[in-house]
């Protein structure tokens, strides 16, 4: 690069001024060579001393265009960019035929917002260097920036006139035209290029425009011309292959798409996308209807891609959405397996391990993750969920501390830490421990919605503190409105408070946010509705609750029949 730099000096130095020619061979030398001292200065990134070195010599010599140049480059790099723009005007103003002055002057009026200063420099560059096509596509942008897409088009023909037609050029003017919403001649512009050429990409544009306005035969046909120039054409493969599938031409569209993610050319990230909007964002009786040849694209992508994190998530997440967990599960954590670098991926893993119900296998690997990464609070959570369904509680909070030592300035991590402490403390029967762990959360996250709403739930089970369980509760729904768990704390301390007609109108919210599906929530507004003498309505509540009920409120049966007998039931 240093080497660049003297040649480019050196050939400034030849075209230099009179007036600094007018010194002796001696004095030239070292002013060059102070130049190049100056310039290799600016290379290594010392800005202000290049700086200082090209001031002083403009200040001898100011008719020394290049250090003037040199000069406006170090003010650029400190953004003093009306002292670059003086720089500049006096390296031109000594050497108008300059291009490079030229040129980094049109930059900076860009750069400023100096919009018609920056055309009509470009303007003039083009009047002089019409061979540089670089320049066009600088004075095409300028104009769109301005406003002025006729002028941007009509630069674009300029480029077509010097240089001939191209593919660049015509998808350039496409882009221009529909960005000013002139969709028809856009296309129309497309069309007028590929009556005269042939190109695969303004081909696929056109078919995929008519697949747009439902023109599947004209589509197809864009398609296929465009694969009797490039049979291996992606864009192409693939558009033709929706068209296919679109219009329920399956024999014709499965074929297609194995040749799709059998493709060396297409990315592997591309063809993960397309076959996990395919398989989940399709009717699921697609799905269910052409599994085989499903299964067939997706383990072709596979052995394609073995190691590809996004093949290998598309081909578990299918494989989990069409009942076959096992082979899912080992796809995710093969995934993880490989990609050691990437938590989210053993975090995925987990996920897999918790909805499948191994919770052995969760507590245990999501404690090796958590003490791995322990500033990652999904494995602390996770492997909190595998304990709690063994009722191993005294593990959790062994996991929790050993965190704490790890990460004792993390908020996030100790915020997770202490909340699952909290729930195992309560769990075995620790109520203190957990209302510590849990005050230690809020101090830390006085907005944690999760450990509001136990905390307050617990406070309001031990029938202790209502007045701060229901402050605690109220954040909740304020949070999450539609929460039925947070509906029915909240509700439920309000009942505990003697306000069972203020709590009902939450229960009944709660019922329409999945209320229903809890023993627990149909049981609590149960009561509320018999405190309120609503016994019909009490009693159905109970009998919904008693279906469902599977050992989570031992005593309902009991509870329900005391009730009946109380009201000559």
């Amino acid at each position: 690069m240093k080497s660049l730099y003297k040649i480019f000096v050196i050939s400034l130095i030849l075209s230099l001024p009179h007036a600094l020619c007018a010194q002796t061979d001696g004095q030239k030398k070292m002013t060059d060579a102070v130049l190049l001292n100056g310039v290799e200065r600016y290379d290594n990134g010392e800005i202000e001393k290049a700086a200082q070195i090209f001031k002083s010599i403009t200040d001898s010599y100011p008719e020394y265009d290049a250090a003037h140049y040199y000069l406006a480059l170090t003010y650029i790099r400190q953004q003093e960019l009306d002292l670059a723009e003086s720089e500049l005007l006096k390296a031109i103003s000594a050497d108008p035929s300059n291009f490079w002055y030229r040129y980094r002057l049109a930059s900076v009026y860009q750069y400023t917002g100096q919009l018609q200063k920056a055309i009509d420099m470009y303007t003039g560059l083009l009047a002089d260097f019409p061979k540089k096509s670089d320049l066009y596509y600088d004075l095409a942008e300028l104009y769109v920036g301005a406003g002025d897409i006729d002028k941007a088009l009509s630069t674009l023909d300029e480029i077509e006139n010097v240089f001939g037609p191209t593919e660049a050029t015509a998808i350039y003017r496409f882009r221009l035209l529909m960005a000013a919403k002139r969709t028809e001649e856009g296309y129309a512009s497309l069309e007028s290029f590929n009556s005269k050429y042939s190109s695969p990409v303004i081909l696929t544009t056109l078919g995929d425009y008519r697949m747009s306005m439902f023109e599947d035969s004209l589509a197809v046909a864009y398609y296929d011309e465009a694969l009797s120039i490039d049979k291996d054409f992606a864009p192409a493969l693939l558009g033709k292959a929706e068209a296919l599938r679109m219009t329920r031409r399956y024999d014709d569209f499965f074929p297609l798409l194995d040749a799709y993610v059998d493709n060396d050319g297409v990315p592997a990230a591309s063809k993960s996308e397309y076959l996990a909007a395919l398989t989940q964002k399709t009717d699921a009786k697609f799905v269910s209807s052409f599994s085989e040849r499903l299964d067939t694209a997706m383990n072709i992508c596979f052995r394609k891609h073995p190691s590809d994190s996004s093949v290998i998530a598309t081909a578990a997440g299918y494989y989990y959405r069409t009942g076959r967990e096992e082979v899912a599960e080992g796809l995710f954590k093969l995934n993880a397996d490989i990609h050691p670098d990437k938590p989210e991926l053993l975090v995925t893993y987990l996920y897999s391990l918790m909805y499948n119900a191994k919770w052995k296998e969760l507590a245990e690997e999501g404690k090796i993750a958590a003490l791995k990464y322990p500033a990652i609070a999904d494995f602390m959570m996770l492997s909190g969920v595998g304990y709690n369904y063994l009722e191993d509680y005294p593990e959790v909070v062994r996991l929790s501390e050993e965190i704490l030592k790890k990460v004792p300035n993390d908020t996030s991590a100790m915020v997770s830490a202490y909340s699952a402490m909290g729930d195992a403390y309560y769990r075995m029967n620790r109520s203190k421990d957990a209302f510590k762990a849990y005050e230690k959360v809020l101090k830390l996250d006085p907005d944690n919605i999760y450990v509001l709403n136990n905390y307050a739930y617990y406070l309001s089970v031990e029938g202790k503190n209502l007045k701060k369980a229901y402050a605690m509760s109220k954040k909740t729904i304020e949070a999450e409105p539609d929460n039925a768990t947070y509906l029915d704390t909240f509700g439920w301390i309000l009942y505990l408070q003697g306000k069972a007609l203020e709590a009902k109108p939450f229960f009944k919210h709660a019922m329409l946010y999945g209320g229903k599906d809890s023993v627990v929530i149909m049981d609590h507004y149960a009561e509320v509705l018999f405190a309120l003498k609503e016994y019909d309505l009490a009693f159905l509540y109970w009998f919904k609750a008693q279906e469902k009920n599977n050992g989570q409120i031992p005593d309902l049966d009991e509870r329900v029949a005391k009730r009946k007998k109380s009201i000559g039931r």
